[in-house]
């Protein structure tokens, strides 16, 4: 069989595939990138097309200096291939296509349609006018269209989703660029918002996250600075609403009421993710950062005096430009007084079209590889201490599907504690679905993971895994997902906490 005919062996339907690189915000846009096309008659390739699809959507990250060689170099791997296939098409979304425009097509002319982060509703028109007139489409918004959350989505997941409740960004970080790649921060009506979180618990989800570039921060453009803690308190009266979790705060914003609603709703999860980036105020005023180190513990303090099982992390940047060895030890002595469960560490580099990237003091790659080795090595020690505390406990945990990759060897399976850590359990005589909750005993505790290797206390079958069921009985018919219609979107499991934010951005 030839490659052409691989590619269009579901029924004679074309395929797609989603490439995605960078942060949640692009995971959450690539679902939606898949229900449109799903919603205009594509079908899904089959896991491993490795380019072999009629067409190959690339969602493209910016805030990397090697993004783009990263690309182009997908994009070589793939003009051998079309050039064999006259009828497959290529198309580039994401930050890199809002930044870069017309020189994709002029450094890859095979590729035949170019869209932005504010447009990603267009992709379906665009390949279809490029395929009529032959020709490289690139159409870039410069604000947004639609709100993505009116864009058929093609879920990952049963009993877990996305919610986005917010676009863009109003910070200047110096660091970053995704403030001229998406725009102002946009909020969405509060009441759209639980509209969706109640079409998802009606679906079968019990857990959501909402996200946002600046997730709390929501309520800025809507005129309500206590938005997002009435939000979370609004989540919580949600009938069937297990697990509500949020990525990423912004220290700036996080404000008492926010920590009061944490702790005073139930279903909000003990987990905070809240990127530091640098320790030093000299750091942190040169990156734009609007705190200082005494602002940000005091945050950490409340947190833990209003709930004090929560786990906290953070992302964390090494080598800014300027950056002393005493700066340096600004940061390492934040991460011993924050005892963060995990940390994300990320060595500088240049972000094209940061203020930063042009900054003297440029910090020599031997020396930020060389504190960054020292960073990671104290917060091992941490978090492995941290872990170790959870030993003996006794925790919920939900069934998750696909977080534990030597689960058939070791004939486990794994889940995510309330407080969001991996924990791999012994797999009980019973049916155990994703998405239920199961009740262990916490017997050993490694850096970035637990173990409960007893016997299973209790397991309680849920909603969520009556519909993750439900779906793969149905596997015969849709056998890569979930594709919702308008307006029930949706959105995959969580990333893990150990994702961070992806860019280290926020």
């Amino acid at each position: 069989m030839s490659s052409i005919d691989r590619s269009q062996s579901v029924g004679g339907t074309r395929t797609y595939e989603v490439r995605t690189y960078g942060c949640q915000m692009n995971v959450h846009d690539s679902e939606r990138l898949a229900g449109l096309l799903e919603d205009a008659g594509y079908v899904r390739a089959p896991e491993g097309a490795d380019g072999e699809a009629d067409v190959v959507v690339f969602n493209t990250c910016a805030v990397r200096e090697n993004a783009d060689n990263k690309l182009y170099g997908n994009l070589g791997h793939l003009a051998p291939k079309k050039a064999k296939r006259p009828g497959m098409q290529i198309a580039v979304g994401g930050c890199l296509a809002q930044k870069d425009r017309d020189t994709i097509v002029k450094r890859a002319p095979w590729v035949d349609v170019v869209f932005g982060t504010h447009n990603i509703g267009r992709l379906p028109v665009l390949l279809e006018r490029a395929r009529v007139q032959e020709e490289a489409q690139v159409e870039i918004a410069e604000s947004l269209e639609a709100f993505p959350s009116t864009l058929p989505t093609r879920r990952e997941s049963a009993y877990a989703a996305w919610v986005s409740i917010s676009v863009g960004c109003n910070n200047t970080c110096t660091f970053c660029i995704v403030p001229a790649l998406r725009g102002k921060e946009k909020d969405r009506r509060p009441g759209d918002i639980l509209a969706e979180v109640e079409a998802l618990v009606a679906e079968g989800v019990s857990e959501i996250t909402l996200l946002g570039q600046n997730v709390n921060a929501y309520g800025s453009d809507i005129g309500d600075r206590e938005a997002f803690s009435k939000l979370l308190r609004a989540c919580g009266r949600i009938d069937g609403l297990e697990r509500v979790r949020f990525t990423s705060p912004h220290p700036r914003d996080f404000t008492d009421d926010v920590i009061a609603a944490m702790a005073e709703t139930p279903n909000v999860m003990p987990q905070l993710h809240m990127p530091l980036q640098s320790g030093s105020d000299t750091v942190l005023k040169a990156m734009r950062r609007s705190y200082r180190q005494e602002r940000y513990l005091g945050i950490i303090e409340k947190v833990r005096a209003a709930i004090p099982h929560a786990a906290i992390t953070t992302d964390i940047i090494v080598g800014f430009p300027g950056e002393t060895e005493e700066d340096f030890e600004q940061t390492l002595h934040v991460v011993r007084e924050a005892r963060f469960a995990q940390a994300f560490t990320f060595q500088y580099s240049k972000r094209p079209g940061t203020p930063a990237a042009e900054m003297d003091g440029q910090i020599p790659k031997k020396v930020v590889q060389e504190r960054y080795e020292r960073l990671v090595a104290l917060q091992e020690e941490i978090s492995w201490e941290e872990n170790k505390k959870q030993v003996g406990r006794t925790l919920e945990l939900m069934v998750a599907e696909g977080e534990g990759r030597k689960d058939d060897t070791t004939h486990r399976l794994s889940g995510r504690a309330p407080d969001n850590r991996l924990v791999h359990f012994t797999k009980p005589g019973q049916d155990v679905r994703p998405g239920d909750v199961v009740t262990v005993e916490i017997t050993y505790a490694a850096p970035h993971h637990l173990l409960a290797e007893g016997a299973v206390l209790d397991v309680r079958r849920t909603r969520a895994g009556d519909a993750w069921e439900k779906r793969n009985a149905a596997q015969a018919a849709k056998p890569q997902g979930v594709l919702l219609g308008l307006p029930k979107v949706g959105a995959p499991a969580p990333l893990p906490v150990a994702t961070g934010s992806g860019c280290g951005c926020d």
